[in-house]
């Protein structure tokens, strides 16, 4: 698709996903600066993930893994000191092409992206509802296993209406995996390898906790 200009919201912990909603809290002055700017304008960021190994460079402009999401504000509070709390609706999957130069005046980055689509082919239907059962029979393996009060509350119901691409993007959100694999995740070019992907994290998962070498995901929705 055409490219598009984003300014960025690098975060070591977060990952947005399409069709996702995202709580954020922005504090420092140049998200501040940020958080102004998109609410007076198209309502816009894009959220990209700071590789691990240059975490503790997050006050600067540390690198990022090339696959983010862009996301619209659809709430907004400021609070009184100037800080900032939204909620992003992940939008869609981008590549980043290269960053803008920065003025002075401004203080966060803006990129040069290339939106990308999640495909998702007919004839793939059959396979991930396949793959969509074997991931919930994964995670209710799990959580009896290491959260017992919350199996009970898990099952095929609670997402009975849910169209698969909001599923897949639900539980990859939703699982307290670590960063690394939420992006690998992300990274699928297609509504079917994501579901492969997180049925294939969830199945070693699955023999961790069985074997007892894990405690395995949470849900922390």
């Amino acid at each position: 698709m055409a490219d598009d200009s984003l300014p960025i919201f690098p975060l070591s912990n977060v990952v947005l996903y399409p069709r996702i909603q995202t709580p954020l809290h922005l504090f420092e002055p140049r998200y501040r600066q940020l958080a102004r700017d998109v609410l007076a304008s198209e309502r816009r960021i894009g959220m990209t993930v700071v590789r691990p190994e240059h975490a503790a460079e997050i006050n600067g402009d540390p690198p990022v893994f090339p696959i983010g999401c862009s996301g619209i504000v659809t709430e907004s509070q400021r609070l009184p000191d100037g800080r900032y709390n939204i909620v992003l609706l992940g939008e869609r999957r981008f590549r980043l092409l290269g960053e803008e130069p920065r003025p002075p005046e401004r203080l966060y980055r803006v990129a040069s992206v290339a939106s990308l689509e999640d495909e998702y082919p007919e004839s793939e239907r059959k396979r991930v509802a396949s793959m969509r059962d074997e991931i919930i029979g994964s995670v209710c393996a799990i959580l009896r296993r290491s959260q017992p009060e919350r199996a009970a509350s898990f099952s095929a119901d609670l997402f009975a209406g849910v169209d698969d691409e909001t599923f897949v993007n639900t539980l990859s959100n939703a699982l307290a995996f670590p960063v690394e694999e939420k992006q690998m995740l992300l990274d699928a070019d297609a509504i079917p390898e994501r579901f492969n992907r997180l049925a294939s994290v969830l199945r070693f998962r699955r023999v961790e906790v069985e074997r007892g070498g894990g405690s395995g995901p949470a849900l922390v929705h």
